[in-house]
């Protein structure tokens, strides 16, 4: 089975498999319905296929769409006739349309570092004591204008039909050859010219070859430390129809349609929130009082060139120049960013057009509506030299952090040292040690609702003062890295209005995740004093309590806690979505069901298993379910692997399955340990399909 998932994307098996999958208290039926759903194969049939009014006869499928349409007793043996229709549908991929694109030769690397040496971005008249939006408006223009020069935008019609993207100009002129020798072949018909063309066919096809292979190792090289930009990149090649991009009539009427949608979204949000404005704080940490970052230290150049070479290399619509090529030739320029970064963190101002975010609406599933707007996510994209500059803002501030420990000790969101797999393995040994002393644990989810959009921006800047200690120069820059923000949504060569962002932190920005752990951090507070148990990880949050088989009562800490939680919230304009909460009950002591009801009554409906950091939790903490989806997912990628596996080198392929298969299988797999030897081998076959990929080998 390992070897038909990762060779086809669409399977269909059907037969007669001689067991009752209809009982389903039998261990062998459990043990099957388990193994197809870690290949993420389904089972469809689902009424007696036998005169003894038993299901045997089974369809299979994975990756088609099929419908049982009758299950016929012909008499003729004591097996049914079973009648299905399997739809399978044809695209049309050839519909063009307009795309403003940049075309960059292999030169235009060192003809815009040559531009960028000969004309200096800041002129001769340059005044250093120039304002840092001043200088990033004439940083950008400068560059712009050098890059437009090198390879201007055109207007094009780009096809969504599929593109051979190593089909350089040399493939194409080997091509044209091969078909003139072709055609002289045809009309001599004399051997000599035959030889001729087997030479041009021989040269044309190692061309090919290694154009294709120097395209795909460029581009896992280029991303190798961002799983996700590759597999978009690799899942675009193999699967061009399966974009996820707005699919929508574009327009700037549609983009302005989604724009007032995101905004209005968290305006009802906000408006939904029943305002506390009576419910205080815990007592602040008196660390704060005598621990004060007042002022930045200004960068030096080393320092900047380890911050951008560390920069993922994603592009915003707003950079001058496209970040790949900005790292290239980052040797002229590094002069003039190094100065915008110390004007910053000199006068406590961050610059104006680096606070405008282009945001790209994306379906949050394939399979939804695409006309529904609240289908989309909203991804938000900001300016490269923004990402630098809070960069060099996040190192100080983290330093300034881990001084007096000022971040709560279980909150383990984008700290050194700290990781979902610390949080999640600290959680789960306790839930365990609970369950070894007879304990029945009840583990709460909390979830909020656009937790990152709609805090206050008054609220946070006393969290930043008071709890963190920042005052001067430092508390003013993040006044001013947090007003006026602002965004557009972008589809196309469409965009929308601009839009002022009123609340929230800048997402897909560096410094937001941090700015939001430090918002929350007097829920620790009120968490810990009513003695629950609790972890977080960024804006998740897992409360947990031991309940002993003498005391059930205990419970009602819990329900205490969470009204407290939800005041506090309400207070601090965050929303506790109640309806998207998940509960776990873990271990039986003869209370569970009466804890479950009690659970029920307060409108928190308990769950089988909940999913916690990407993994999925179960109430026996079996993780039977969690195999089955790491198995599930790996197996897809090792099926894109194998598509390509012929077109790369070892060592590339090696890489992509590090990127997508082994980093699943160690995904906190410390929560693995000691699980039965059946389930753990479902992830061996994993790794052994690996490895016949990478080698090339067949099953002995």
């Amino acid at each position: 089975m390992s070897i038909l998932i990762t060779n086809y994307d669409a399977l269909l098996i059907v037969g007669d498999f001689n067991f009752h999958v209809d009982n389903q208290c039998d261990q062998k039926v459990k043990e099957f319905m388990n193994l197809l759903d870690s290949f993420d194969l389904r089972q469809l049939v689902n009424q007696p296929t036998h005169k003894a009014g038993h299901t045997l006869d089974l369809v299979i499928t994975k990756g088609l769409k099929v419908d049982i349409k009758q299950v016929i007793d012909t008499g003729l043996s004591d097996h049914f006739l079973l009648l299905f229709n399997i739809e399978i549908m044809i695209e049309n991929t050839h519909e063009k349309h307009i795309v403003k694109k940049r075309f960059f030769d292999s030169s235009a690397t060192l003809k815009l570092t040559n531009i960028l040496t000969n004309q200096s971005v800041y002129s001769a008249n340059y005044n250093s004591e120039e304002n840092v939006n001043s200088k990033v408006e004439r940083f950008n223009t400068k560059v712009r204008a050098a890059v437009d020069l090198v390879a201007p935008e055109k207007t094009v019609k780009k096809s969504s039909s599929i593109v051979i993207p190593w089909k350089t100009q040399r493939v194409s002129d080997l091509k044209r050859t091969c078909r003139r020798a072709e055609r002289k072949w045809r009309k001599t018909k004399l051997t000599i010219d035959y030889e001729i063309l087997k030479v041009k066919i021989t040269e044309y096809n190692n061309t090919v070859r290694l154009e294709r292979r120097c395209y795909f190792s460029k581009i896992i090289n280029n991303n190798a430390s961002n799983p996700r930009v590759l597999f978009s990149t690799i899942d675009h090649l193999l699967n061009p129809g399966n974009s996820k991009e707005c699919l929508l009539s574009t327009s700037s009427k549609t983009c302005e349609a989604i724009a007032v949608f995101f905004n209005q979204k968290i305006n009802d949000i906000r408006n939904n929130i029943v305002y506390l404005p009576n419910t205080k704080d815990p007592p602040k940490p008196q660390y704060s009082i005598i621990n004060k970052l007042e002022s930045f230290t200004r960068i030096d150049l080393p320092d900047l060139h380890k911050i951008i070479s560390q920069m993922k290399p994603s592009t915003c619509a707003l950079d001058p120049i496209p970040t790949n090529f900005f790292k290239e030739v980052s040797g002229v320029l590094i002069d003039n960013v190094l100065d915008i970064v110390n004007s910053s963190l000199d006068t406590g101002v961050f610059p104006d057009c680096l606070k405008t975010a282009v945001v790209k609406p994306l379906l949050k599933k394939n399979n939804l509506d695409p006309s529904a707007l609240e289908n989309y996510r909203p991804i938000s994209n900001l300016p490269f030299l923004s990402k630098i500059l809070e960069k060099a803002v996040i190192m100080q501030l983290n330093e300034h952090l881990n001084k007096p420990a000022i971040l709560d000790k279980f909150q383990s969101g984008f700290r050194t040292n700290h990781s979902t797999e610390t949080a999640l393995v600290k959680v789960v040994n306790d839930l365990r040690v609970n369950a070894d002393r007879g304990h029945l644990s009840v583990l709460i989810l909390l979830d909020l609702s656009a937790a990152f959009d709609t805090i206050d921006h008054n609220i946070l800047k006393n969290r930043l003062s008071q709890w963190v200690g920042l005052s001067g120069s430092v508390l003013n820059w993040f006044e001013s890295y947090l007003a006026g923000r602002k965004f557009f949504v972008s589809c196309g060569n469409y965009n929308s209005k601009t839009h002022d962002i009123l609340y929230g932190v800048p997402q897909g920005s560096i410094l937001g995740p941090l700015l939001f752990s430090i918002y929350m951090l007097p829920l620790g507070q009120i968490i810990s004093g009513h003695n629950v148990s609790y972890h977080s990880y960024a804006d998740d949050t897992q409360l947990y309590l031991s309940i002993a088989p003498d005391d059930p009562k205990s419970l009602d800490s819990l329900t205490q806690c969470l009204t407290c939680i939800s005041e506090w919230m309400n207070s601090n304009f965050l929303k506790l979505n109640k309806e998207k909460t998940e509960i776990l009950v873990i271990g039986n002591n003869g209370y569970n069901e009466a804890i479950r009801n009690k659970l029920d009554a307060l409108g928190l409906k308990v769950k089988s298993e909940v999913k916690s950091l990407v993994v999925t939790v179960d109430c026996n903490l079996n993780f039977k379910s969690h195999i089955n989806k790491i198995t599930r997912t790996a197996f897809f990628h090792l099926r894109n692997i194998a598509k390509v596996r012929p077109l790369i080198s070892s060592k590339d392929a090696e890489k992509l399955v590090h990127a997508f298969v082994f980093s699943r299988l160690d995904y906190c797999n410390a929560l693995l340990s000691g699980l039965p030897k059946k389930d753990i081998n479902r992830l061996q076959l994993v790794q052994n399909a690996a490895a016949r990929i990478l080698t090339r080998k067949r099953k002995s």
